[in-house]
C-alpha cells in the first residue's frame, strides 16, 4: 500500500505539479521571446509543444468524465480525501482544473466565423463553459469524484503515450474508482485514487489492445474478439446464429461497446460491479467476457428469432434483461458445455 501511494505521489509531482509550476513561472517572468523555448517553437520536443499536445488529451478526458454515470449523484459529490499535494493554498501554480478553464476560455473567447471574421465573445458568455448535462466544478479547496478520475486518466495518458487516452477508458475506470472510494474502511478509502490508478493500469495492460486502432484486425484486437462472440454463438446455438447472419446483424453493431467497455454501459453500476467480480476472478477473464456476451444473446433468443432487423437491433443496443445473476449463470452453463 505504502509503495503504491508513494509511487503515485511521484507521478503527481512529475506530471501535474512540476509542469504547473513551470507554466506559472514562464507566464509571469518571460518577457523575451527566444527560439530556445517559447509557445511558437516549431521543435516537436519543445516543452510548450508537449504542453499543448497534453491539453488536447486533457480536454477530451475532461469532457468525458463530466458525463460519467449521470444517473448517479456520486461522481458530482466532493471527495472526503482531496489531493492535498495539489489543493494546498500555498501553491500558486497551474492545476489541471485551471488548465482546462484557461484552454477552454481561449478556445471559446476567440471564435472565427465561416467568413473568416474573428469575434471575441464577452467574458461572461465565455465563462459559461459547459452544457447543462455536464458536471460543474466545485469551489476551490474541494474536489468532486469526477475530478479525481480525470487526474487518474491524465496521468495514465502521460505514462502511456503509445495509447494515451481513448474515449471509453473513463467508463472502465469509473467502476474501479467507485469501488475503492466507497469502501467502508476509512484507511482504504483515503487511498482510492492511487489504488484505482494501479488497478486500472493493470487492467489496461490486459485490455489495451482493444483500444488501439492499428491492432483492430490482429488476434489481440477488437475485430477478432467481436467475431469470437459469433463463433461461439455458432457453436452453442446454430439457429440463432443463422438468423442474425440472415438479417445481416454484424457483431460490430453491438459487441464493440460490450467488449471494449466490459459491459459497463449495459447495466446499472452495482450490476456492472457484480459482473466484474466474476469476470476478474476468472483466470481467462476475456474469454469469459465472450461467454457472457454469448449468454446475453442466448437468453433473448426467442425475441431475436421472432424479431425483424429493426426490433433486434433495438434489443441488442438496449439490452432488455437486467438480472445479471441469470446472465452469469447462463455464461457458466455455456462454459461447462452443458
Amino acid at each position: 500500500m505504502g509503495y503504491c501511494v508513494e509511487g503515485y505521489s511521484q507521478f503527481l509531482k512529475e506530471m501535474i505539479i512540476q509542469p504547473g509550476i513551470a507554466k506559472a513561472n514562464l507566464g509571469l517572468s518571460r518577457e523575451d521571446v527566444t527560439m530556445e523555448d517559447h509557445p511558437l517553437n516549431p521543435n516537436p520536443e519543445s516543452k510548450w509543444n508537449n504542453y499543448f499536445r497534453d491539453n488536447e488529451v486533457l480536454l477530451q478526458i475532461d469532457k468525458d468524465v463530466r458525463r460519467l454515470y449521470p444517473d448517479m449523484a456520486f461522481f458530482q459529490w466532493p471527495t472526503d480525501y482531496p489531493c492535498q499535494l495539489i489543493l494546498d493554498p500555498q501553491n500558486d501554480y497551474e492545476t489541471l482544473r485551471r488548465r482546462v478553464e484557461q484552454t477552454t476560455l481561449k478556445a471559446q473567447t476567440v471564435d472565427r466565423n465561416r467568413s473568416g471574421v474573428t469575434n471575441v465573445s464577452s467574458p461572461g458568455k465565455a465563462l459559461n463553459l459547459y452544457p447543462s448535462n455536464e458536471y460543474e466544478v466545485l469551489p476551490n479547496g474541494c474536489e468532486a469524484h469526477w475530478e479525481v478520475v480525470e487526474r487518474i486518466l491524465f496521468i495514465y495518458a502521460k505514462l502511456n503515450p503509445g495509447i494515451a487516452y481513448v474515449q471509453g477508458m473513463n467508463e472502465v475506470v469509473g467502476p474501479l474508482y467507485y469501488t475503492f472510494a466507497t469502501d467502508p474502511n476509512d484507511k482504504w478509502r483515503e487511498h482510492a485514487e492511487a489504488d484505482t490508478f494501479f488497478c486500472f493500469t493493470n487492467l489496461m495492460s490486459e485490455n489495451r489492445d482493444m483500444f488501439i486502432k492499428s491492432l483492430d484486425d490482429s488476434q489481440c484486437g477488437i475485430t477478432y474478439k467481436m467475431e469470437s462472440v459469433y463463433s461461439m454463438l455458432k457453436e452453442k446455438d446454430m439457429e440463432l446464429y443463422i438468423k442474425l447472419q440472415e438479417q445481416n446483424i454484424k457483431p460490430q453493431y453491438f459487441t464493440f461497446r460490450w467488449l471494449t467497455l466490459l459491459l459497463s454501459q449495459e447495466f446499472l453500476l452495482p450490476d456492472v460491479i457484480r459482473i466484474w467480480d466474476t469476470l476478474f476472478s476468472d483466470q481467462d477473464r476475456f474469454n469469459f467476457l465472450i461467454l457472457v456476451c454469448c449468454a446475453m444473446l442466448v437468453l433473448i433468443r426467442d425475441q431475436l428469432l421472432a424479431g425483424d432487423f429493426t426490433i433486434n437491433m433495438r434489443l441488442l443496443q438496449d439490452y432488455p434483461i437486467s438480472d445479471v445473476h441469470t446472465i452469469l449463470a447462463k455464461a457458466k452453463e455455456l462454459q461447462d458445455g452443458s
